[in-house]
């Protein structure tokens, strides 16, 4: 029997190629003929001819993320995550033989098979984004690292520096980062015509000027434009137009129509709680400042990592940075410690327990640690996009106990920046403090992870010795 075959990851590194391993070698072993396209992070490889498709007995689809099914009509087709191409591929290879005959475009196919649709298209989103934030946030803390210098304004580099060009780019790629995030989540939904309304959607999430908030969205702000923008143009696509303007339905009419609801979600029905929020947190904050300095740290330590960079970060950011005027600088001590216990908390999980992170999660946790020594929170961003109910948590839980350490010893930042930097460069009093609070948030961070995310996959094996059992 002659296979062809398809093998896609969404971060494209690891499972498509043992995938595609695993089909061959059982295929080869059964006495079949299988030939494996591998959709990976640098492209196809070992593409199919259509020849080679026209003398195929039947498909093999092993993808976590859309693949185009249409040059396979009449063909029988099988499609499966990638890993039940790892676990059984024989059992896989023996289903061709009754597989149905693929009749209709993708869309026809994914409807059946779309169990999985948050996870494929979170993690397309996060897999796209990643390149943004690691060469963004490695430029930026080489700039600040290098050339920054401490001023009452934060750190600060000198205009006209050559440092100040490599910020510059850092801060163009970081710009990109939620569009792109939003983008490929609403492509992994509903194919070319959902990437612009998604990038689009993204940019005005993350821009707040659209909807007078001083802070955007952020990262979550991008995955609601992501699914929003995604679903909308998949439900669009299944509408009954005249054959005159099926033409120009991807190119022209669905793109507007769902970049313009989008936009205007988030600027007539987002944006507004979002201001709200930002003033009432601001507000609440205000009233709190003779209170309990644990809970005051507590509760800072959370606003930060809840959603980095985000509106809930940017309050408790501009909360303390106006205390420093005051004389209160202890408040943004306890914030200079919350800010980088997120990426140093995601960089140290990766270096303890690699395998419970793909490649290019492991690549982005050495990129993230560097990011955490600078005061960036967003390195941590691709984790908590790709796994937000296990990554916030955990990254809220070290950054509270880091910050109420913090403030409850006494440690205070006379500038509005955070991380190690600011304490190498002289502008924290009570310095050993400030490491060793850094320490134990982020340690708590690396390890809640851990035991988060190894519980979640206990979970799934025992889910599938049960099914195997039944």
């Amino acid at each position: 029997m002659k296979i062809v075959a398809i093998t896609a990851c969404p971060v494209g590194i690891a499972h498509t190629y043992m995938a595609a391993e695993k089909l061959s070698k059982t295929g080869a072993e059964l006495g079949h003929d299988v030939k494996v396209e591998t959709h990976g992070s640098i492209g196809i490889e070992n593409g199919l001819t259509e020849q080679e498709i026209k003398e195929a007995d039947g498909v093999i689809i092993a993808a976590d993320k859309t693949v185009d099914l249409e040059r396979f009509a009449g063909k029988r087709v099988v499609v499966v995550p990638v890993a039940e191409a790892i676990k059984q591929p024989a059992e896989l290879i023996e289903r061709v033989k009754t597989a149905p005959i693929q009749k209709g475009a993708v869309k026809d196919v994914k409807k059946e098979k779309d169990g999985n649709i948050v996870y494929r298209a979170l993690m397309n989103g996060v897999s796209h984004m990643i390149p943004f934030v690691v060469v963004g946030g490695l430029l930026i803390a080489l700039a600040l690292a290098i050339g920054g210098e401490p001023t009452a304004n934060g750190l600060a580099i000198p205009e006209g520096s050559i440092w100040q060009k490599v910020l510059d780019v850092g801060a163009a790629s970081f710009m990109f980062m939620v569009p792109i995030l939003a983008g490929y989540i609403a492509y992994a939904i509903a194919d070319r015509p959902a990437l612009a309304p998604g990038i689009v959607g993204g940019y005005i999430a993350a821009n707040g000027s659209f909807y007078g908030s001083e802070a955007g969205a952020g990262f979550l702000g991008g995955i609601l434009a992501g699914f929003a923008a995604g679903y909308l143009v998949r439900w669009i696509k299944t509408w009954k137009v005249p054959q005159m303007m099926q033409p120009i339905m991807p190119i022209l009419v669905i793109p507007i129509i769902s970049m313009v609801a989008i936009a205007a979600l988030f600027i007539f029905v987002v944006g507004a709680p979002i201001a709200g929020l930002m003033e009432g947190l601001t507000t609440m904050l205000q009233g709190m400042e003779g209170s309990s300095k644990i809970v005051l740290g507590l509760l800072l330590g959370a606003m930060i990592a809840f959603d980095m960079g985000g509106p809930v970060n940017k309050v408790a950011f501009l909360f303390g940075a106006s205390m420093i005027a005051e004389g209160q600088t202890g408040i943004m001590g306890a914030i200079a410690v919350a800010i980088c216990i997120p990426p140093l908390g995601m960089g140290i999980a990766t270096f303890i327990r690699k395998k419970l992170f793909v490649k290019e999660e492991q690549e982005a946790g050495k990129a993230a640690f560097m990011m955490g020594l600078v005061g960036i929170t967003e390195g941590a961003i691709p984790f908590a996009a790709g796994d937000p109910l296990r990554v916030i948590p955990a990254n809220m839980i070290g950054a509270m106990v880091g910050a109420a350490i913090a403030i409850t010893v006494g440690v205070t930042n006379n500038v509005p920046h955070g991380g190690p930097v600011v304490a190498v460069l002289g502008a924290v009093d009570n310095v050993i403090m400030f490491f060793i609070s850094v320490i134990i948030g982020s340690l708590i961070t690396a390890f809640t992870t851990i035991f988060l995310k190894e519980r979640a996959q206990r979970k799934v094996k025992q889910s599938e010795s049960l099914k195997q059992v039944g």
